[in-house]
């Protein structure tokens, strides 16, 4: 057996820290960290004392760790959505393999840099479409290249953000404003414009696409509601958005019920107890009211897509919704597949549907597709694996199917997509992005 892959983590935030640094206590086989870096000294510090790290291999910042002479055969960048380029073509010219957090840039020329400097140093480079590797979808991606439902033309799709998940992350937390990170439909979307058209086999012709932010500005403010939810504010009774009610109370995120993970860990990463989620709500941006934070990010966004064979599709993100779910009609011309995806197990689904009458519904078992199915349904685990495995020889470079190239498409299709939003939904052509 190949020795394990040495990996440098760069950004110790909830996708660094909790989903890929785990994986060397998974597979201490596979993977063995390296050296860490984050802004965050609390974090280097909680990381480093968890996988035993010496002080020599922590560093300050990203920055710092590439000053370095090459630390390992891996870098993990997971920093802010700006600066993945500029850490990322510093890594490559180094040396080091990449798997790259989404989104890789909001500017396309930052993407076709990227590209152009891991082909010059041939070095591999993933990004973090975990989607695909779920086993709900890899099995829908089955059923679709085994022509259960004929030829795909159309397809229906949503993002339901969920509307905890919106305030939590798009409006008081990192991603809230895309003028220091990512526009929306790039950021929280561009795993829904890889997916479907990795799952269908298509590709995009051109879009079109409107949007905005509708409900968290302060011309909405409700009479009497004070700045942050714990000084006095006058609505918080009957504020679903309230800090307090979320953290603490909420059925799915509240530590009174029981929830000790995300979002909870992003607020105190040191581990959730009552008293520090309060002082985080009192003194951080989470305890921020809604309708008087820094965001401009849209909460509510549709694309409408025509493939380069003339088929097409129709997607809709949306912060209004009761859950935090995938959901998408893949109408063929023999029948359509049917797949939602969501937190709760027992809720997702994916079923076919036969034009012939006599064929009843058809559903897949979930449930016996995996045994493990945390962290993004079971991808974050399965994409890490096999990108070690890559990169240290045990499988072929064909096995792993988020190839740099092909990842950038949906970079460039969400692109598109903005730009048509931000100018009246005018029609956008894919070879003006890519």
């Amino acid at each position: 057996m190949s020795r394990p892959i040495k990996v440098a983590i760069a950004g110790l935030g909830n996708r660094g820290r909790d989903n890929y640094a785990k994986c060397a206590k998974l597979h201490p086989d596979k993977m063995e960290i390296a050296a860490v870096a984050d802004i965050d000294p609390k974090k280097v510090e909680l990381v480093a004392e968890e996988y035993h790290l010496p002080k020599e291999a922590c560093f300050a910042s990203a920055e710092e760790m590439l000053k370095q002479e090459k630390l390992a055969d891996v870098m993990i960048i997971a920093t802010q959505d700006r600066q993945h380029v500029g850490h990322a073509v510093a890594a490559l010219e180094k040396g080091y393999h990449l798997l790259l957090e989404k989104p890789v840039s909001p500017e396309a020329d930052e993407c076709r840099r990227l590209a152009d400097t891991a082909k010059r140093c041939g070095r591999k480079v993933v990004v973090c479409h975990v989607l695909r590797y779920t086993p709900i979808y890899q099995k829908v991606k089955e059923l679709l290249d085994e022509g259960v439902i004929g030829d795909v033309v159309s397809i229906m799709a949503s993002e339901n953000v969920g509307w905890y998940h919106q305030a939590h992350s798009f409006v008081r937390g990192n991603w809230a404003n895309s003028k220091e990170t990512s526009p929306m439909i790039l950021q929280k979307c561009c795993h829904d414009m890889d997916l479907y058209l990795w799952l269908a086999d298509k590709k995009c012709e051109s879009l079109t696409s409107y949007g905005d932010t509708y409900l968290f500005k302060k011309e909405n403010a409700p009479k009497g509601c004070a700045a942050r939810c714990l000084d006095g504010c006058g609505v918080k009774e009957d504020c679903p958005f309230d800090a307090e009610k979320i953290y603490l109370d909420n059925e799915e995120t509240g530590y009174r019920r029981g929830n000790r993970q995300w979002p909870l860990e992003v607020l105190v990463p040191s581990g959730p107890t009552e008293e520090k989620i309060m002082d985080a709500l009192r003194e951080g941006r989470y305890g921020r009211c809604v309708y008087h934070c820094d965001n401009d990010v849209v909460d509510h966004q549709v694309v409408n897509l025509r493939m380069t064979d003339g088929t097409t599709m129709s997607f809709t993100m949306c912060a209004f919704t009761p859950e935090i779910s995938r959901y998408a009609r893949f109408m063929g011309t023999k029948g359509e597949i049917r797949v939602n995806m969501t937190g709760r197990l027992k809720d997702c689904e994916i079923s076919i549907r036969r034009f012939k009458s006599e064929m009843p519904v058809e559903t897949v078992n979930v449930e016996d597709l995996a045994d493990d199915f945390s962290g993004h349904g079971g991808g974050d685990e399965r994409m890490l694996v096999e990108f070690l495995d890559v990169i240290s020889g045990e499988k072929e470079e064909s096995s792993y199917v988020t190839s740099l190239d092909r990842s950038l498409e949906s970079h460039y299709c969400a692109l598109a997509a903005e730009y048509s939003r931000t100018h009246g939904g005018c029609p956008v052509k894919l070879a003006d992005f890519a």
